[in-house]
């Protein structure tokens, strides 16, 4: 049981470090941060190419893969003997 933690653990940071980076790639929509940050100065189609559709898809299947790691390592601390 603990190999099942440690490598749920692993999964953990590493998806939280991938996910980190896979947020910074996406274009910026305007009128926050990466408008301060130099994102608005290219004008883009607003997430409507293939690439951005893509990286949203990784994105979001990286985020819940994240979640499910989340929850199954609580289940394991509540229910471990």
């Amino acid at each position: 049981m603990e190999a099942v933690k440690i490598g749920l653990q692993v999964l953990l940071v590493m998806g939280g470090l991938f996910l980190t980076l896979l947020i910074l790639l996406h274009k910026g929509k305007g009128g926050g941060l990466s408008d301060m940050f130099g994102g608005g100065m290219s004008t883009s189609l607003g997430g409507s190419s293939v690439a951005e559709r893509n990286l949203d898809r990784i994105t979001v299947a990286v985020a819940l893969i994240w979640f499910a790691c989340v929850v199954a390592l609580g289940l394991l601390d509540r229910f471990a003997a």
